[in-house]
């Protein structure tokens, strides 16, 4: 073993520096700075190299952290950016927003007492640098195939497949109905988690490696299902789930109270300089308003800061349980906390007031009764615990639902679960569908980003499988070959 390794007995744990709250405020520019050289060395070189690396069975990719981790403590950067991109298709963005603390970090062995190495800032450093020098290319495939795949949404399961169905040299096509790719790396998540040049630039790499991308198509509606199925050997179904959960309570048609992801993409597509009509007549602008959200998961917190940023007179977390029972990363509550936003934990919406336009949230306080079946305590209201809180705009960050695949895509036998998901045999990836597989929230619900480009990758590893399958018994594959 490294002689470098094992120094977190002497060797604190350390992120990258944070700008001061009341400087980040001012913008949408990421908060944490990059590690230089030395300290992404120092910080990686706290890794214990354990036997059974938790931090690797933990993360839904497996990457190999460890290694790595020795790798850049030893300053082989390049090795360690190609070990890092081997597992993973943006190293780049799940270094910047997956909740280490619940994955990797929170699985680390040295945690007890020492702290966890800090993982997700060294994954960046490494591809940032690997960037800085050159390293990171485009697909190359060494043979062009004649079978094309069609893929349904740009968000994180179909670039990923798209990236790794290109490497082995079939014709990829993406398809989304928004005029960007990324899907919610670029309009659900803000800049001061992931700085949209960076999609961009994932975005130009797989445009340069030969992918081909359809935007501003709407599957069932511009183009039908079937015809795209008809244009291509395999199609993959990784839309995504955009369907906002909603609250039945009294005034909830109010105005002013508006879902998140409507309130997110707004405010996105104003930093990426569209005209946002929404945005400038105050619709879906926090700025000067007492500001409510109501939910306790990542969405929450990036609408929570997203306010702040915009200049709210005011702005409250309302959620039923306490911080302890937060499903979003702790990191974020903290640095909302920093930014001056008010959590009011244990406390539900009962009823929104006002007559056309919403003015206040009446909530209840709640009580953590006896854990269910699933092992979380069960939210009970406390009688009698009524209060009003002034809200000028109210946002639901309450998750999302898949739409209806067979309604929109205009195919009824599109199988799906009981919870609307698109039902696929996991084995194979496929759906009910010969040669359509499907991939990423939309089979396994709301997730992490990081589960879709494991998804996606599974993905285009099986429709690989089931088009060679297919073409078995036809002469050597190469596009123009006329075999």
């Amino acid at each position: 073993m490294s002689s470098k390794m094992l120094k977190f007995v002497a060797t604190e744990k350390a992120m990258p520096s944070k700008r001061k709250a009341d400087a980040r405020v001012a913008d949408f520019d990421e908060i944490y700075d990059d590690f230089d050289v030395e300290a992404a060395e120092t910080q990686a070189s706290r890794c214990s190299q354990c036997g059974v690396p938790f931090c690797q069975t933990n993360c839904p990719l497996h990457n190999n952290i460890p290694d790595w981790l020795m790798m850049t403590a030893e300053g082989r950067m390049q090795e360690a950016y190609e070990l890092s991109s081997q597992t993973n298709n943006f190293p780049e963005i799940c270094g910047r927003i997956c909740p280490q603390d619940r994955l990797c970090e929170g699985s680390c062995v040295i945690e007890k007492g020492f702290e966890s190495v800090t993982i997700g800032a060294v994954e960046k450093h490494i591809t940032e640098t690997a960037f800085a020098e050159g390293w990171v290319k485009p697909a190359a495939p060494r043979i062009e195939l004649e079978e094309s795949v069609g893929i349904i949404g740009a968000g994180p399961a179909g670039l990923a497949a798209a990236e790794m169905l290109r490497h082995r040299g079939y014709q990829v096509h993406v398809y989304d109905r928004y005029d960007r790719i990324g899907g919610l790396l670029i309009y659900g998540i803000p800049g001061f988690k992931l700085e949209k040049s960076i999609v961009e630039r994932r975005g130009k790499l797989l445009r340069d490696g030969g992918v081909h991308f359809h935007l501003n198509i709407d599957i069932g509606a511009d183009v039908t299902f079937n015809e795209i199925r008809a244009k291509h050997d395999a199609i993959l179904v990784a839309t995504g789930v955009y369907k906002a959960r909603d609250l039945n309570a009294p005034g909830s048609g109010l105005d002013g109270i508006v879902p998140a992801l409507d309130y997110l993409t707004t405010s996105n597509r104003k930093s990426l300089g569209d005209d946002v009509p929404a945005f400038e007549d105050g619709r879906l602008n926090a700025e000067g308003k007492d500001v409510v959200v109501i939910g306790g998961g990542d969405t929450a917190m990036d609408c929570v800061r997203t306010a702040i940023r915009q200049n709210a007179k005011s702005v409250s977390c309302l959620y039923r349980r306490d911080k302890a029972n937060m499903p979003g990363s702790q990191r974020e509550v903290q640095n909302a906390e920093e930014e001056g936003v008010i959590f009011k934990w244990l406390s539900a919406p009962q009823a929104f007031l006002g007559d056309d336009k919403v003015t206040a949230v009446q909530a209840q306080s709640i009580h953590l009764g006896q854990p269910d079946a699933t092992g979380r305590q069960v939210p009970q209201v406390i009688e009698g615990s009524s209060h009003n809180m002034p809200a000028d705009l109210v946002i639901k960050a309450l998750g999302f639902d898949p739409e209806d695949m067979p309604k929109m895509f205009g195919d009824d036998g599109l199988g799906v679960t009981k919870w609307g998901t698109i039902s696929i045999d996991w084995k194979t990836m496929m759906t009910s569908q010969n040669g359509v597989f499907a991939a990423g929230d939309i089979v396994r619900g709301a997730s992490l980003v990081v589960w879709g480009v494991r998804d996606g990758r599974d993905a285009a590893e099986q429709i690989d499988a089931w088009i060679v399958q297919q073409a078995e018994a036809n002469a050597p594959r190469r596009a123009g070959s006329g075999s």
